[in-house]
C-alpha cells in the first residue's frame, strides 16, 4: 500500500466478541474433542473482516486477565463476575491463537481492560490524522465514537454510529460516560445512583448539562426519591464516573507500524484450520487440504474427558415448559399428591416487592419433577399491561361488554395455603428453595406454616464454590445446567415500562415463574451430590442451611431505633457540617461548594497550588478519599477537614436520615436483611440498612450505636469474640509463643512487642505497643512495607526492618502464609480449619500487582472464613440453647464477630453466661476462645 495512504486502524475486541460467539453458536468440538464453537465463530469473522472490511492496520485486544486497576478503585468492581464455563475456558488461547495462524497483531496488557486499550489506541489513530473503525456491539466502547472513530456490529454487520448511540442512551457519544456514572453496571458492579435509570439519567444530563452539574444541583431540586438518592450518593456517581471511564492513557505495547495489514502465510494458516477441523473455512478462502488434515470440527458430543472436565451436566433432558396454571382447588390438590409421591418438590413465590417482610404474594409455583413444573396465581390483578407488553401483535382491546377476562380464575390466597400447608409442614417431603430465606419470610407472613425441612440451591451452591462465581439462580442455571432462564425484565418490561409482577398476564407469569421451580429443581438435582464430593456436605447441613431459620427470626424481629435522637442527630450533623464548611471555606480564602470535586479540584491544585494533583479525563483534578488523605499526611489542614466533612456528610445520610426513613412506622424497628452468599469467605453482609460499616471507634459511630434501643422493659446485650482471627491465626500456624500469651491472657500486643523488640512488657511504651498491634492485624491481611509505614506514620523502610523482625521472630506465620499461598495456586482455592472452601480468583494471574492482591486474599481468608464458620456455629446452637433455658432473649443482630440480643430486664446476666458459654465453646482450638459482653439500654453501651 501507498505510504501516504490515510491510516485506517481496524480494533477487533477479541474478548467481547469470544462471549458474544461462544453464547450464540451451537456446541461444536474439535477433533481432539476440545470444545471449539466460540473459537469457530471468531475465525469466521475475523476472515470475513479481512475479505471485506480492509483497512490499512488491524489488530485484535484482549483482556489480560480479570483484575486491574479499576479493582484497587474498588475492589467490588466486578466481583460477582462468574468463572467462564468450562467448556469456553479452552477456547480462550485458541482464540489467540487464531489470531496469530491469521498473522494479525494481538494485543493485551497486564492491569489493563481491552476496552481500555482500544480507547488508546483509538487516540493514537486519530491524533495522527487516521480513522478507526472498533469492531464490537459493547455498549462500554460507545463513549469513544466521535469524528474519525466508528463502531461495526461482528454479528449483525452493521456500522454504530452517533445515532445509534443516541437511540440507546438518548444523549450523544460524548455524554454516555455520565448516563453510566448515574445509572451504574449491574454487570460490572459498578454502584451507580439507586433509582436513576437509562430515561431518567438521559433527562437529567439534557436539563442540567453533565453529571457535576446534576450532582451541584441536586440540592435546589424538588424535593424527590430521585433528588435525595442524587446527593446520599453523590460519591457513587462520581466512583462510578472512574470506572467507566476509559483510559486513553493506556499503554500501546505496539506501534502503529507494527499493525500494518499482512496477507497471511496460507500454510501455517491452512495448518492451523486443518488441525482445528474448519474444513469449510478451509474452502471458503480457497486453500486446499493438505495429507495432515486430522478430522472435521463435530457438533456431537465432547468425548467423555471433557465432560468430567465441566461443570455437573443437567440431570434431565426434560424441555422446559410448557407449565401448567393451577387455578382451582382440585389441580393443586393433585400436584400436592404429586409432590408427596416424589418425596419432595421445589417451591418459589412470586411477590409484588423485594422486601419479603413488606411484600405481597402474588403466586406459587411448584415442580416436582425436570419438566413437569406449574404456577398458582393468587392475586393477579385484571388491568391489563401497558401496549408494549402484549405479546406477538399489538392488539386493540375489544369491546368491554364482549372482552374475556384477562386473568382468569385464581385461587384465594387462604384457601391455597390451606391446601399446600400441610405439605409445607410435612417432615417426609423436602422442600427446595434457591434463597429459602426469602421465601420463608414471604410465606409465612401469608399465613403459611413454617416450611421444613428445607434445602437451598443458593447455599447449596455457596458452600462448595465461594467466590468462585455468584450464586444467582440465573447465573447457576448457565453454568450448571446450560440453559438461560427467562429473564425478569422480559417479562415485567424496564424503565417506565416495567408493570408489577400482578399484573403480568398470567400465562406469561406461569411460563416464568413455573420455570423458576423447574430450574431450581434440576440445579438441586445437579448440586446436591457434589457436595460430598467436594467435602462440603458437614458444613452446609450444619451451619448453612439450619442458618436460614436463624436469619429469618432476626430479621423478623428487627432492632428498635429512637427516631427523636436520630433526627436530633441529624440536625447537630447539619449544623456541625455548616461550621466545618464555613473554616473550610475560610481556608480555602473564598467560598466554594465543599460537597463539588470539582471546585475542591481548582482550590486545591489551582489557587492553592498543592503538589500531586492529577487531572481526570473530565479534565477535572482527581479529589477522592486517597488524594486527600496523601495531601492530609503531608501535613496540609484543608484537605484533612474535607474528609472529616464528607465522614460527617456520609454518617448524616446513610445512618442519621436513612435510618428514620426505613424504620417501620408502626413498630420504629428497623429490620436489615442479611445476605448469606455474597463473600468468598462465609461472613455474612447486611444491607437495607448496612449495619457492618457504622464506625467502632469514633464518637459519632458511637452516637449512632446509642440510637439502636432495647424495647420497652427490656435490655440490649453484646457478645463480641476477642481476637478472634488473631487466635485462630495463633492456631492454624501452631505459634507456641502467642498460643502461650493467649492461654496466659496476656495482652497479646504488648507480648508481641516483647517478642518482637526484645523489651519487656512491664512499663511498655504505648507507642510500642501500638505498633505491635498494627503488625499484628497487618499480618493478617497481607499488609506490605508501605501500608504499615503509612498507617504509623514512618518510612516505608522502618516498616520493611518491623515486619522482617516480626517474621524472624514468629517464622512459623512465614511459613503458614507461604503454604496458603502455594494451596491456592495449586487448587484455586484455600480452605478454613472447618472445611470451607474460599475461592481467590487471580491467584495464578501474570500480572504481579493482580497476583499479590489474590495472594492477600488467600493469607487472610482461612482466618476471615474461619470466624464465620465459628460464629455461624454459635449462632445456629443459640436459638435452642435459649429455648431450653427458658429465658425471655432473642438474636437480633450479627455484626462482624459480634451478636447483639434483646433480652427482658432482670435475664441479662443469666443470658450473658449462657451466651458466653454457646459461644466460647463453638469450636476447639490449641488457644481458648474469649468471649466479651456487656449490657445497656443502647448498643452503644452495650457493646
Amino acid at each position: 500500500m501507498s505510504g501516504d495512504a490515510p491510516i485506517h486502524l481496524i480494533l477487533v475486541d477479541g474478548s467481547g466478541f469470544i462471549f458474544r460467539a461462544f453464547h450464540a453458536l451451537p456446541p461444536m468440538t474439535a477433533p481432539d474433542g476440545t470444545p471449539v464453537n466460540a473459537v469457530f465463530g471468531f475465525t469466521n469473522m475475523l476472515a470475513r473482516l479481512l475479505r471485506d472490511h480492509v483497512g490499512t492496520h488491524l489488530a485484535v485486544i484482549f483482556d489480560a486477565g480479570r483484575v486491574t486497576f479499576r479493582n484497587g478503585i474498588y475492589d467490588q468492581y466486578k466481583a460477582h463476575r462468574p468463572e467462564p464455563p468450562e467448556e469456553l475456558r479452552p477456547q480462550f488461547a485458541l482464540v489467540r491463537d487464531a489470531t496469530a495462524a491469521f498473522g494479525v497483531p494481538g494485543i493485551e496488557e497486564a492491569g489493563w481492560e481491552a476496552d481500555d486499550l482500544i480507547a488508546a489506541y483509538a487516540r493514537l489513530v486519530t491524533d495522527a490524522g487516521g480513522r478507526c473503525t472498533v469492531v464490537s456491539s459493547d455498549k462500554d466502547l460507545m463513549q469513544l465514537i466521535r469524528p474519525g472513530v466508528e463502531m461495526l456490529d461482528p454479528i449483525r454487520q452493521k456500522p454504530i454510529g452517533p445515532k445509534e448511540v443516541e437511540a440507546k442512551f438518548g444523549v450523544t457519544p460524548d455524554k454516555v460516560i455520565d448516563v453510566q456514572a448515574l445509572i451504574g453496571d449491574s454487570v460490572d458492579n459498578v454502584p451507580g445512583v439507586p433509582g436513576i435509570g437509562p430515561k431518567t439519567a438521559s433527562a437529567l444530563i439534557a436539563e442540567y448539562g453533565s453529571l457535576d452539574a446534576i450532582l451541584d444541583g441536586a440540592p435546589a431540586m424538588k424535593p424527590s426519591k430521585r433528588r435525595d438518592s442524587l446527593i446520599e450518593h453523590a460519591e457513587r456517581a462520581r466512583l462510578s464516573r472512574v470506572l467507566v471511564t476509559l483510559r486513553e492513557d493506556a499503554p500501546c505495547p505496539l506501534g502503529l507500524e507494527d499493525l500494518i495489514c499482512r496477507d497471511p502465510d496460507e500454510v501455517k494458516l491452512g495448518e492451523w484450520l486443518q488441525s482445528m477441523g474448519f474444513r469449510s473455512l478451509l474452502h471458503r478462502m480457497g486453500m486446499k487440504e493438505s495429507a495432515a488434515a486430522v478430522g472435521v470440527a463435530s457438533s456431537a458430543p465432547a468425548p467423555a474427558a471433557a465432560v468430567a472436565a465441566a461443570p455437573t451436566p443437567s440431570p434431565d433432558r426434560a424441555p422446559y415448559g410448557p407449565y401448567e396454571t393451577v387455578r382451582t382447588a382440585g389441580a393443586l390438590e393433585t400436584w400436592v399428591a404429586e409432590a408427596r409421591t416424589a418425596g419432595f418438590c421445589a417451591i418459589d413465590t412470586e411477590t409484588d416487592g423485594l422486601d419479603p417482610l413488606r411484600a405481597g404474594l402474588v403466586g406459587i409455583s411448584l415442580a416436582v419433577a425436570p419438566g413437569r413444573a406449574c404456577y398458582i396465581p393468587l392475586a393477579h390483578t385484571a388491568e391489563p399491561p401497558p401496549p408494549q407488553l402484549l405479546p406477538d401483535l399489538l392488539l386493540e382491546p375489544a369491546p368491554q361488554d364482549d372482552a374475556p377476562d384477562p386473568v382468569g380464575p385464581q385461587l384465594e390466597t387462604g384457601l391455597a395455603l390451606a391446601i399446600l400447608g400441610p405439605l409445607l409442614a410435612d417432615a417426609s417431603v423436602l422442600k427446595i428453595f434457591q434463597n429459602a430465606k426469602f421465601d420463608l419470610l414471604v410465606l409465612t407472613r401469608a399465613g403459611a406454616p413454617q416450611p421444613a425441612p428445607v434445602d437451598d440451591t443458593m447455599l447449596i451452591s455457596y458452600a462448595q464454590f465461594a467466590g468462585r462465581h455468584g450464586q444467582g439462580m440465573d447465573e447457576l442455571s448457565r453454568l450448571y445446567l446450560g440453559h438461560t432462564p427467562i429473564p425478569y425484565d422480559e417479562v415485567t418490561g424496564t424503565g417506565r415500562n416495567r408493570v408489577p409482577f400482578a399484573r403480568v398476564d398470567v400465562a406469561r407469569a406461569t411460563a416464568y415463574a413455573a420455570e423458576d421451580a423447574d430450574v431450581t429443581l434440576r440445579l438441586w438435582l445437579s448440586l446436591r451430590p457434589t457436595l460430598r464430593i467436594h467435602h462440603a456436605l458437614a458444613l452446609y447441613e450444619e451451619l448453612e442451611r439450619p442458618l436460614v431459620a436463624v436469619l429469618a427470626d432476626m430479621e423478623r424481629a428487627g432492632i428498635a431505633i429512637d427516631v427523636v435522637e436520630l433526627r436530633r442527630m441529624s440536625a447537630d450533623f447539619a449544623t456541625r457540617m455548616a461550621q466545618m464548611e464555613a473554616e473550610i471555606q475560610a481556608l480555602a480564602g473564598r467560598s466554594f461548594n465543599v460537597g463539588s470535586p470539582k471546585q475542591l479540584g481548582e482550590i486545591l491544585f489551582d489557587e492553592m497550588g498543592l503538589p500531586g494533583g492529577k487531572r481526570m479525563k473530565s479534565g477535572a483534578w482527581g479529589t477522592d478519599s486517597s488524594v486527600l488523605q496523601d495531601l492530609a499526611d503531608q501535613g496540609h489542614d484543608l484537605p484533612g477537614r474535607i474528609l472529616a466533612w464528607r465522614q460527617l456528610a456520609k454518617l448524616k445520610s446513610t445512618y442519621a436520615d436513612a435510618l428514620v426513613k426505613q424504620a417501620d412506622p408502626d413498630t420504629a424497628r428497623v429490620h436489615t436483611s442479611f445476605q448469606m452468599a455474597i463473600t468468598s469467605t462465609g461472613r455474612l453482609s447486611s444491607n437495607e440498612p448496612n449495619l457492618q460499616n457504622i464506625p467502632i471507634r469514633t464518637e459519632e459511630g458511637g452516637r449512632i450505636r446509642r440510637a439502636f434501643v432495647a424495647a420497652p422493659g427490656h435490655v440490649l446485650l453484646s457478645a463480641d469474640y476477642s481476637q478472634i482471627e488473631l487466635r485462630l491465626l495463633a492456631h492454624v500456624a501452631d505459634i507456641p509463643a502467642l498460643r502461650e500469651a493467649f492461654a496466659l491472657g496476656q495482652d497479646i500486643h504488648a507480648r508481641t512487642a516483647s517478642e518482637v523488640f526484645g523489651i519487656p512488657i512491664e512499663g511498655m511504651d504505648p507507642l510500642t505497643r501500638r505498633r505491635a498491634k498494627a503488625i499484628n492485624f497487618g499480618i493478617i491481611y497481607g499488609i506490605s512495607a508501605f501500608g504499615l509505614g503509612r498507617q504509623l506514620g514512618i518510612p516505608p523502610g522502618e516498616a520493611r526492618a518491623y515486619i522482617d523482625a516480626y517474621f524472624a521472630r514468629y517464622p512459623g506465620i512465614r511459613a503458614y502464609m507461604e503454604t496458603v499461598k502455594q494451596e491456592a495456586k495449586d487448587q484455586g482455592y484455600v480452605t478454613t480449619p472447618f472445611g470451607r472452601r474460599c475461592w481467590v480468583p487471580g491467584i495464578a494471574d501474570r500480572s504481579a500487582v493482580r497476583r499479590a492482591y489474590a495472594e492477600r486474599q488467600a493469607i487472610n481468608a482461612p482466618l476471615q472464613g474461619g470466624a464465620a464458620d465459628i460464629i455461624k456455629r454459635a449462632m445456629v446452637r443459640l436459638p435452642h440453647a435459649l429455648a431450653s433455658a427458658g429465658l425471655d432473649g432473642r438474636l437480633l443482630l450479627q455484626v462482624h464477630d459480634e451478636l447483639l440480643f434483646e433480652v427482658r430486664a432482670g435475664q441479662q446476666d443469666a443470658l450473658s453466661a449462657l451466651v458466653k458459654q454457646v459461644m466460647e465453646s463453638a469450636a476447639s482450638l490449641s488457644v481458648p476462645l474469649v468471649v466479651e459482653t456487656g449490657t445497656g439500654a443502647n448498643w452503644a453501651d452495650a457493646h
